[in-house]
């Protein structure tokens, strides 16, 4: 049981395939590292290095001003799509209000008031023919 537990608590590194994979990533590894807590900065290639951060910078200024205007956008689009129902709605209203004060009865009670009354009397067609047109 002891050499089972043994076995189990050797390092991946003293194995020989382990450790051209262990040697491989601990570069990148320092890389990450040494932008994280800024260190690259200090080395003298930094001169080279600066064209590339000023890209990626640019990069990053144009995707969050990409994101501002999306979210513009779409603010706008959702104020435009209430204004939208709010303006079919008073058409509909207004709409409808209408046709209820075009109605016969309707239009006979407001020329009430003013003294004119509705005429009882059913219209006439009046036929002219060419003869007649003719003579004139």
């Amino acid at each position: 049981m002891n050499k089972l537990k043994e076995d189990i608590e050797i390092p991946l590194e003293s194995i020989p395939e382990n450790k051209e994979k262990a040697t491989e990533s601990a570069p990148a590894a320092k890389k990450v590292m040494r932008f994280l807590d800024g260190s690259f900065m200090a080395k003298e290639n930094v001169a080279d290095m600066l064209p590339f951060l000023l890209f990626i910078s640019l990069i990053g200024i144009f995707y969050i001003s990409i994101r501002y205007y999306s979210e513009k956008n779409v603010f706008r689009m959702n104020s435009i799509s209430n204004e939208l129902k709010e303006l079919r709605s008073e058409y509909i209203s207004t709409k409808s209000e209408l046709m209820f004060k075009s109605k016969q009865s309707e239009v006979a009670k407001a020329i009430a008031e003013t003294g004119l009354k509705e005429s009882v009397v059913p219209p006439k067609k009046i036929v002219v023919t060419n003869e007649e047109l003719n003579t004139k």
